[in-house]
């Protein structure tokens, strides 16, 4: 939700394929890019920006199919500071989305694991999947599924940090938390993390948390936004690879963006097949 060099235009999406997808008692388009294993894209506040699409097909180039489910926002809309206190207010009086629930999930998630699991049963092998924002956690809850091979959590901003105890939440059932890290220690699933140092909606308690919590098999990556930081990212700075992303050769913020293609690759590409069933 940074308001820092947002895309001016609205981008129409047309390179993308869209169709609706049931799952749980909701409905939600889905628009879809690439070939190859899966990757769940779920996008941050406001919506399916220009900077989220320019994300998505960057995912795509690299050989995979993008899956990205539209739950808020209007698709394609551009980004603007009204926007997103828009939609801010509208996804926060959504039963779908629980953003004060410190130990158990939003139930849209129920939708997005029914829809990774439609993924894997049509393209077969492992899926990603990428939360960010508001819907950063939500990648733990789709790992709790087998053939979940790369959760990422982009500024996982659930819950809203009203207190100290929510800054350490991780949106996240207690024994779902337990599962998660047993499916971590046995198998050495892998579950990245990103933020910037100073922001407010996604604080370093949070990632000191989730490192607590699912141990050595947790990866952050933190980047520097304190006053003073050398390449000058300025402290409201919030959305590592979409809106706040300088997309340089050196920059923290593309050596972020390479490092979850990498992650992608190493975990989607070059891993055997991942088996089906619920856990």
């Amino acid at each position: 939700m940074s308001i820092l060099h947002p895309l001016r235009d609205d981008d129409t999406l047309t390179d993308f394929s869209v169709s609706e997808f049931t799952h749980a008692g909701y409905t939600y388009p889905v628009f879809r890019q690439g070939e190859g294993p899966a990757v769940l894209i779920v996008h941050e506040v406001p919506g399916i920006t220009p900077e989220v699409a320019r994300f998505a097909r960057r995912v795509a180039a690299e050989g995979f199919t993008v899956l990205m489910p539209s739950l808020f926002g209007t698709p394609g809309r551009h980004f603007s500071p009204g926007y997103v206190a828009q939609q801010m207010a509208m996804t926060c009086v959504r039963k779908e989305f629980s953003v004060l629930a410190a130990n158990r999930t939003s139930p849209v998630t129920d939708f997005l694991r029914g829809l990774s699991r439609a993924a894997h049963e049509e393209l077969g092998g492992a899926v990603g999947a990428i939360g960010m924002c508001l819907t950063g956690n939500f990648a733990l809850a789709l790992a709790l599924d087998p053939w979940v091979k790369a959760p990422v959590l982009s500024q996982p901003s659930l819950p809203l940090g009203l207190t100290p105890g929510l800054r350490r939440a991780v949106h996240l059932a207690p024994a779902d938390v337990a599962r998660l890290r047993q499916r971590m220690d046995e198998e050495q699933l892998k579950v990245l993390g990103l933020r910037f140092t100073a922001d407010t909606l996604c604080g370093g308690s949070r990632f000191k948390a989730l490192r607590e919590r699912l141990g050595p098999g947790f990866e952050g990556i933190e980047i520097s936004s304190r006053p003073g930081n050398p390449h000058g990212i300025v402290p409201v700075a919030h959305s590592v690879v979409t809106t706040d992303l300088v997309d340089e050769a050196g920059h923290p913020t593309r050596q972020a963006l390479d490092r979850v293609l990498g992650f992608f690759r190493e975990a989607l590409q070059e891993a055997p097949a991942a088996s089906g069933g619920g856990v």
